[in-house]
């Protein structure tokens, strides 16, 4: 009789045990969710930009921002990409390669920017942005640094999470995948 009560006790702590890191599991992946649901926000600001207030790219009108009709294109190219980036992530936030994706449309994005604020490609009429866009851009950088640092975090201690020993068991056992933050690369950045 007193082995019977010890066997279930042990089990009943066991089970409550195995409760409550589950629930935290789903906690800390629901938290990285979420910021990544933030960040997309964030992220999605620096495509609406590239529509709302560059001409669109099209080689039969002379563009209204400069003559480089091609530039234009590119930077058009380049926030498509970064766009079904994060469409792709949107879906799977917590996975590496969707992840990596947007890491790297994000960097493409940033050139083509960056190309667009430098001051070789212009004349004597002045910059070829306005500083109001740049500034605005400036803005949404600035947002989406601290976005992708709350996302980055959350992910962190949702990795840290699953790989702690004994929880490590019940992830492997309810196939929790580690995740990737978007700074997780050599140099992921935004700007």
């Amino acid at each position: 009789m007193p082995s019977s009560v010890v066997f279930w006790s042990v089990a009943a702590v066991l089970l409550f045990w195995g409760v409550g890191a589950y629930n935290r599991l789903m906690r800390l992946r629901a938290e990285a969710n979420s910021a990544f649901a933030a960040l997309e926000g964030e992220l999605s600001k620096q495509v609406a930009l590239v529509h709302e207030c560059l001409p669109p790219p099209d080689a039969t009108q002379p563009a209204a921002l400069g003559g480089d009709t091609g530039f234009w294109s590119g930077l058009h190219g380049a926030a498509a990409q970064f766009a079904a980036s994060l469409a792709v992530a949107r879906a799977r936030p917590l996975e590496p390669q969707g992840i990596a994706a947007l890491s790297a449309a994000q960097d493409v994005l940033a050139m083509a920017w960056e190309r667009a604020e430098r001051d070789d490609a212009h004349d004597l009429a002045g910059p070829r942005l306005p500083e109001t866009l740049t500034a605005r851009r400036a803005q949404i950088v600035m947002q989406t640094h601290a976005a992708i640092e709350h996302f980055d975090q959350a992910v962190a201690r949702y990795n840290n999470g699953i790989s702690q020993f004994p929880a490590v068991l019940l992830a492997w056992l309810f196939g929790f995948k580690p995740g990737r933050g978007v700074r997780t690369s050599a140099n992921a950045v935004v700007a």
